[in-house]
């Protein structure tokens, strides 16, 4: 049993707690082993939508295992220098130095900071907020335009609703991608969004359909787009015959599900290439046996788009 604990503080955005509590009360469900708890400085705690919550006041025990989170709290682009009692803050940390996880949404990042765990890590946070966070916190490294930024066991992720996908990222990382798919499926969270890749990534550009099939061949070409994957794996995946997937799949897509693919790769090197790998290397890790196909598709018209 995992637990997590959510770190409430006065003036909470709703979505930003409620977002990943959904995530980890629906991987309950699903019986994966969660038990989801709120602890703040006192037992009312108001929201910035107006809705008071009750949470105990006393700091949970915690293992390695667990997670807390904090979620963030209205700003008006300014954050006080403390939001944290000395023992919120000193309990983040002796539970990071533990080896447990440590997770912000929005401006709850600057409570890690305030716990001492932002010093010369990577984290991101809400985009009108970057700049203070940096000013704030100079031997951090501010990630700018990401959804969440895992760096150890200190995770952060941007403002409000980016705080579902830092949940199922840890799903991912801790059961594996089948069943981080399986909740956002659940929860009808149909763009499964990574946090090193821009809002036009590949992976967002085609999944704005609700074809259920569809979907979860996309998962499954997601997660190993460097292998070779046949038509007829991808088809028993979905539950259907091979001809209804590839009518499916264009339809949703407007692409085969060899070009989904293939864009996948072509924009994984190019992120490869630009961080200083050769283009060779890139192909390679990407899943292509040599470089030539991997030029030949950088070379097509309209090849910025893949």
């Amino acid at each position: 049993m995992r637990t997590v604990v959510f770190l409430l503080v006065p003036g909470l955005h709703l979505l930003d707690l409620a977002g990943p509590a959904q995530v980890f009360s629906t991987a309950a469900d699903l019986g994966l082993g969660y038990e989801v708890r709120y602890v703040s400085g006192r037992e009312d705690v108001p929201t910035a939508q107006g809705v008071t919550l009750r949470a105990g006041t006393a700091w949970p025990d915690t293992s390695p295992d667990d997670l807390v989170v904090v979620p963030g709290w209205r700003s008006g682009g300014e954050v006080p220098l403390r939001v944290l009692t000395p023992g919120q803050a000193s309990g983040l940390a002796a539970h990071h130095a533990a080896g447990g996880t440590v997770a912000s949404v929005c401006s709850g990042a600057f409570a890690l900071g305030e716990a001492g765990l932002l010093d010369g890590r990577s984290c991101t946070t809400h985009h009108a907020l970057q700049h203070l966070l940096a000013r704030r916190w100079p031997r951090a490294r501010v990630v700018p335009d990401v959804l969440y930024v895992p760096d150890g066991n200190v995770v952060t992720s941007a403002g409000i609703a980016s705080g579902i996908d830092l949940a199922l990222y840890l799903v991912t990382v801790w059961h594996g991608p089948s069943a981080a798919a399986s909740i956002a499926r659940e929860m009808v969270v149909y763009a499964r969004r990574n946090g090193d890749e821009p809002q036009a990534s590949a992976m967002l550009r085609h999944r704005g359909h609700l074809v259920d099939a569809v979907h979860r061949v996309q998962d499954r070409i997601d997660a190993r787009f460097g292998d070779r994957l046949l038509l007829s794996e991808l088809a028993s995946d979905a539950g259907v015959g091979e001809r209804t997937l590839s009518r499916a799949f264009v339809a949703a897509t407007g692409l085969t599900p060899l070009r989904y693919q293939q864009r996948l790769r072509v924009e994984r090197a190019e992120h490869l290439i630009g961080t200083g790998e050769t283009v060779e290397a890139a192909a390679r890790a990407v899943g292509f046996q040599d470089a030539r196909m991997l030029r030949r598709l950088r070379s097509r018209p309209g090849a910025a788009d893949l």
